[in-house]
């Protein structure tokens, strides 16, 4: 379809709406006799709750109910959803921490869930709260990922003594020490990714409404995948049949992993609804974010990487501490699957990994924006950065005598993954010609005449993506011939309308404009799983792929008939049924027309023109691809700028080059936020002291320059359209590469890393460090 096609950068659908106004996100819907919930948290990092009396927050106006512990107990739901199947060093069973929805007798971080207060109105809910008298005896507590599994560490579980989860173990021990004893080299180094939060543009929300009359529940909320949130929360809390209870997600601003997890408010909401007779809504404020969503990362890592005299990867060894906070949540330790990125592109032949997760006092940890991936990448290539330092070989000399080579694919790395295909050299190659690297001594010696520092950092990154499983779509051609495309998967800003829209009417010959999108409803889309692992284009995009192609076979044959033809002489192209044999055309809306009239159709056929698809992956992709990144330090005031940022990717084939470009530079400024400035921080008690935009910084548009994209595609033959995920690619890469970048700027004075977040301050206190040493 010409500027709508396939490859065409086409401008998002969805944003006219956005922009006007039209968005319905949670906070928009407003239902009949709607009452208004607000949940008591609990100011101690770890205490005791001793007594819990509500009766004048009961009596305070307009309240219609409170609920405790004791009132969750007594519902007889179940708890929030807690995965399994890892293991403890032991081989034991992984602990599994109990999780209701309201706390009871212990609360386990600043934020922790007390109760639930609904009124008629916000402010009466939390008047009332205020007058909830709680009786705690506050706790010694423990919030350091390092400090977790210390013998003096409070336990976070009373029946997991040395708070530790569990334990994973990956790739081959006895290779990767047998790799170390004979290495030349040896490079080790302590690893710190910090802990961030994902504060998305729409805070969390809920709305809970029970039909007595029908038995059915019917939650409002902002999952990535509606489906398999509703499976989890009829089968293991409400403990109903999945027809009782209906999911919608609308608009949803933003998530990046965060918001796909049943948090307590949903059965909250839900048990409010039931008791009050009436729908009740939960909105989080920005403040309560702080407080009760997820966070992300958080991992302390001893690496080391083994060379021979040549330089040559021979063997790598991977130690890390990973904080879950003080609960699982679903798809936490999904982590696990992304090890495989510390291979990176490199023919590493031994690599072993040791991971412990430990709870902590601390808000859960869910995956975020690349799950394990960026952290990965941030290990393998800040070791490849130190190992150039220490064998005096250039870094992008180093990083291409072990490159895999493309003719050695299918290649099987030492730890997990099998590539199916890359050319990493050559997209190195157009990362560095692309980032003008050969004029990088000039613009250095430039800075430096205005009293600058000047670093150049690059990294390559490859990562799994496609996540394992299904998806489903569906393309259903009502009575007029206009399409409707309703897809399992769940957009919160991606631009899946887009997208899809591009892939379907671009086969089926139809203008945009004729199709509808439909997303987010268990009532509406017949399955699916969601979004979520940079999954959507592979899988969704398959199954449309898959409908698409049932709809043609369909079609063509309904042409033949109606055309009076052969079907082997039918063509279909550019949205038109055509045969050497007539004279005659159809275009799909008139077959799809014919479709739904009885006198029309063949005999044997049925009515409509509809189709479902499922489609399984099997086999994962591995977008990859060379990030180069150019920072600029003020001397005086260790401020930095990004002078310029590079991206040369492979994500297979590119549907659309707008919406790429625009997953990478979000992907890379997230990656920016970490490394320069966000940071989750809390005192020696527990308490959150990053509880507002005041205090938790983030990246703004004036923080970044120019980001250059350029694609690199190598199409995979693991799905039928080619294409490899793209959402997280840009985190992944940036990580490493601005830290890189970092550490070359400061090198001069003899700094060979520096910790996230890189503040200014932080950069600061490095040069003046080394100032005072050489001055003594």
């Amino acid at each position: 379809m010409g500027e709508f096609a396939v490859g065409q950068g086409v401008a998002r659908f969805e944003d006219p709406r956005l922009l006007r106004g039209g968005g319905r996100y949670v906070d928009d819907i407003v239902l009949p006799r709607m009452a208004v919930g607000y949940v008591l948290r609990s100011p101690h990092a770890h205490a005791k709750i001793k007594s819990i009396d509500v009766t004048q927050a009961t009596a305070a106006p307009g309240v219609v109910l409170v609920l405790t512990g004791a009132d969750w107990k007594r519902s007889g739901w179940g708890d929030l959803p807690v995965p399994g199947g890892q293991k403890r060093r032991d081989g034991g069973p992984m602990y599994r921490s109990p999780y209701p929805a309201l706390a009871q007798e212990r609360v386990r971080w600043v934020g922790d869930y007390v109760a639930f207060v609904v009124a008629e109105t916000y402010a009466q809910a939390a008047d009332a709260a205020e007058l909830i008298a709680v009786d705690y005896e506050p706790l010694s507590c423990v919030t350091s990922t390092a400090d977790a599994t210390s013998p003096a560490a409070p336990r976070v579980w009373e029946d997991c003594p040395d708070n530790i989860c569990f334990v994973h173990l990956a790739g081959d021990k006895a290779a990767a020490d047998a790799a170390f004893a004979r290495a030349d080299h040896i490079v080790a180094h302590r690893l710190v990714i910090n802990r961030v939060t994902a504060v998305t543009m729409e805070p969390r929300g809920c709305i809970g409404d029970y039909d007595a009359t029908s038995g059915h529940f019917t939650l409002y909320a902002q999952p990535q995948g509606v489906h398999t949130f509703r499976s989890d929360l009829a089968k293991d809390v409400l403990k109903v049949p999945e027809s009782k209870v209906h999911v919608i997600a609308g608009d949803i601003g933003g998530s990046f992993g965060m918001k796909s997890a049943i948090f307590n408010e949903a059965p909250l909401v839900l048990l409010a609804s039931k008791l009050a007779g009436r729908p009740v809504k939960w909105q989080s404020t920005r403040s309560e974010a702080f407080l009760s969503d997820a966070e992300a990362r958080d991992n302390v890592t001893d690496a080391e990487l083994a060379l021979d005299k040549d330089g040559t990867f021979l063997g790598m060894r991977v130690k890390t501490v990973a904080n879950m906070g003080a609960h699982l949540q679903t798809g936490t330790p999904n982590f696990l699957n992304n090890l495989g990125t510390l291979a990176g592109v490199y023919r590493t032949p031994a690599i072993h990994a040791d991971v412990t997760a430990v709870y902590t006092h601390t808000n859960p940890v869910r995956p975020y924006r690349g799950n394990g991936r960026p952290e990965a990448a941030y290990v393998i290539e800040r070791l490849v950065d130190l190992a150039a330092d220490q064998t005096g070989i250039d870094p992008v000399e180093l990083r291409r005598r072990n490159m895999i080579p493309s003719e050695a694919m299918p290649y099987k790395t030492g730890l997990t993954f099998t590539y199916d295909c890359g050319e990493f050299e050559k997209v190195l190659d157009e990362g560095i010609q692309h980032a003008d690297v050969s004029g990088f001594a000039k613009r250095r010696a430039d800075s430096r005449k205005r009293g600058k520092l000047r670093g150049l950092g690059i990294s390559y990154s490859i990562e799994r993506a496609g996540t394992l499983g299904f998806e489903g779509a569906e393309v259903r051609f009502d009575r007029s011939g206009a399409v409707t495309l309703f897809s399992g998967s769940v957009t919160q800003g991606q631009g899946h309308e887009t997208v899809f829209k591009q892939l379907v009417c671009d086969a089926l010959g139809i203008h945009p404009d004729q199709a509808e999108y439909v997303q987010g409803d268990t009532d509406k889309v017949f399955f699916g799983q969601g979004t979520g692992g940079s999954r959507s284009a592979t899988l969704a995009g398959s199954a449309f792929h898959g409908a698409v192609e049932k709809i043609t076979a369909k079609a063509k044959t309904l042409a033949a008939h109606l055309l009076q033809v052969d079907e082997g002489d039918v063509n279909f192209a550019d949205g038109i049924f055509s045969s050497p044999k007539t004279n005659r055309t159809l275009t799909m809306p008139e077959v799809a027309r014919a479709a739904a009239d009885p006198a029309k159709l063949p005999k044997g056929m049925e009515g409509g023109l509809v189709a479902t698809s499922v489609y399984r992956a099997d086999v994962e992709n591995y977008p990859n691809g060379c990030h180069v990144c150019e920072v600029e330090i003020d001397r005086d005031t260790g401020v930095v700028e990004i002078a310029r940022y590079t991206v040369v990717d492979d994500v297979g084939t590119v549907l659309n080059p707008m919406l790429l470009h625009g997953q990478i530079h979000g992907g890379v400024v997230q990656g920016v936020g970490q490394v320069l400035m966000e940071d989750i921080c809390r005192d020696a008690s527990g308490q959150p002291v990053t509880g507002s935009f005041m205090d938790y910084a983030m990246p703004r548009a004036s923080d970044v320059g120019d980001i250059e994209v350029e694609s690199h595609p190598v199409p995979t033959k693991t799905n039928p359209i080619g294409v490899k995920g793209a959402g997280e690619a840009g985190c992944v890469g940036a990580l490493p590469a601005i830290a890189n970048a970092l550490v070359d700027a400061l090198s001069e004075f003899g700094v060979r890393h520096i910790e996230m977040p890189a503040t200014p301050e932080r950069i600061w206190r490095a040069m003046n460090r080394s100032v005072d040493a050489n001055s003594t």
